[in-house]
């Protein structure tokens, strides 16, 4: 027996491309096919231009196979966006029988496969065989499924929460009914529980006080049994971080206790609760968290250093930390700006600060650290820097307690006295209360947590 055979392949540029083998001239017949084919090839791009620009696909030719003989002739259905046509051609010429020719096609597109086999008769006929393997997406070329999340807020964070779920779509509001019964104890109401099945949740808590943090993780030990995919806990100010030691005998650190609460929090669908703090006051307190929980330590410090940036005077910013714990919470994240070290050292009964290291003189100087309570030690150090030559003195801290409206002792300074006022003190909104106080009221601006948050949760 003698095989001649010829590849052709009709790409997606109008050109029909053959390859030979080492054998004789077809002949006529595999001319008047590859002519038929041709125009059969050019009439059903035409119908799919408007569809090809934007598909990729590997080329890929069918095996030679046997010709197929049947008993009806169906209609051709051009197959759904192909990007390439591939027809391989084999004319066989047997001794003593009679000569078959035949054409097997092969056309896929993104969505399905055909297998085509084409009998070179007039007219033409064309049968559609049942596909044999999917075509494979190109990389990266399937679309991610966008997370949901639908997040929870107690009363202090109402406002908050609004600016997170205004930053993406994904994020999606959820309600909570907060009321007590008469001797004072919570009575809650999750509306519409079974709507989270399955869905991504979070909640934004705010501890400021004792007495709203019971009826806070009585919800937080309840959402993740309502058969949801994953639970994130959004804390941001960890409020009995500074109760991380004992100095003596009989202390008790409550940080470790607050930790230990949340480390019992109930594991969800998805695994254990993820814990997203801004700035705890040590980052060994990570290790006071136990296995059921994942502790995610952010950071306000990136939203002030893009408010430095859009200073008039942002080349001439100088960064002071008020004592060592301060440097060694913050200095690498704000390594690029000049540095001044300020420490506290006793004077007989008195605690008094001073420069440790550093040149304020004619800067434009960044008091930085955690948190401020009263705010004795951040108008120590502001006096001594504006007594070493400091031309203007703002600060900045992620959590403003300010317990007993004591913000009202920081005022500011319209220029040329550092050391009676500050330019401005940046705080961020992890403490809802004081924002409602200090807001409108300079030096306060605020800088709020609402992007970071949004996408952490969306992590």
């Amino acid at each position: 027996m003698k095989i001649k055979r010829e590849r052709h392949r009709f790409e997606g540029d109008g050109h029909f491309r053959t390859s030979k083998t080492n054998s004789p001239n077809t002949g006529k017949l595999t001319k008047a096919i590859i002519t038929q084919t041709q125009n059969l090839a050019a009439r059903h791009q035409r119908r799919n231009t408007k569809h090809t620009s934007d598909r990729h696909m590997a080329a890929t030719r069918a095996p030679l196979s046997s010709y197929q003989n049947p008993s009806s002739t169906p209609t051709l259905k051009s197959p759904p966006k192909p990007s390439y046509v591939a027809f391989e051609i084999k004319a066989s010429t047997l001794r003593k029988k009679k000569k078959q020719n035949g054409i097997r096609c092969e056309i896929k597109s993104f969505e399905n496969p055909h297998n085509w086999t084409i009998e070179p008769d007039t007219p033409i006929h064309v049968f559609h065989n049942p596909p044999e393997a999917q075509v494979a997406m190109a990389s990266g070329s399937a679309v991610k499924k966008v997370k949901k999340v639908c997040l929870f807020y107690c009363a202090e964070t109402k406002s908050l929460a609004q600016k997170v779920a205004a930053q993406s779509d994904a994020i999606e509001l959820r309600s909570i009914t907060w009321r007590k019964f008469d001797d004072g104890f919570p009575n809650i109401f999750i509306p519409n529980a079974h709507g989270i099945r399955g869905h991504h949740v979070a909640f934004l808590a705010s501890f400021s006080s004792p007495s709203v943090i019971f009826e806070q993780l009585s919800v937080i030990y309840a959402l993740p049994k309502l058969f949801i995919s994953s639970f994130t806990l959004v804390l941001p100010f960890f409020p009995t971080g500074t109760s991380e030691r004992m100095e003596d005998e009989g202390d008790v650190a409550t940080a470790f206790t607050l930790a230990r609460a949340l480390s019992n929090i109930p594991i969800s669908m998805g695994g254990p609760t993820s814990l997203v703090i801004y700035d705890i006051h040590a980052l060994q307190e990570r290790f006071y968290f136990g296995d059921n929980v994942l502790p995610c330590f952010e950071s306000g410090i990136p939203l002030l250093k893009s408010r430095l940036q859009q200073l008039p005077d942002s080349d001439n910013i100088s960064i002071a930390f008020p004592d060592d714990g301060a440097w060694k919470r913050f200095h690498k994240q704000l390594q690029h700006f000049p540095t001044i070290v300020c420490a506290k050292v006793r004077e007989g009964d008195q605690r008094i600060v001073r420069i440790k290291e550093g040149d304020p003189r004619g800067r434009h100087v960044v008091i930085v650290d955690d948190l401020v309570q009263s705010g004795g030690t951040l108008i120590e150090c502001q006096k001594v820097l504006a007594a070493h030559g400091a031309a203007k003195i703002s600060a900045y801290v992620t959590h403003g307690i300010f317990p007993n409206r004591s913000w009202e002792r920081f005022q500011r300074d319209n220029g040329g006295n550092p050391e009676h006022g500050l330019t401005y003190f940046w705080i961020s909104d992890s403490c809802p209360l004081t924002v409602k106080d200090v807001m409108h009221n300079p030096p306060f601006e605020v800088l709020s947590l609402a992007g970071s948050i949004a996408a952490t949760l969306l992590i």
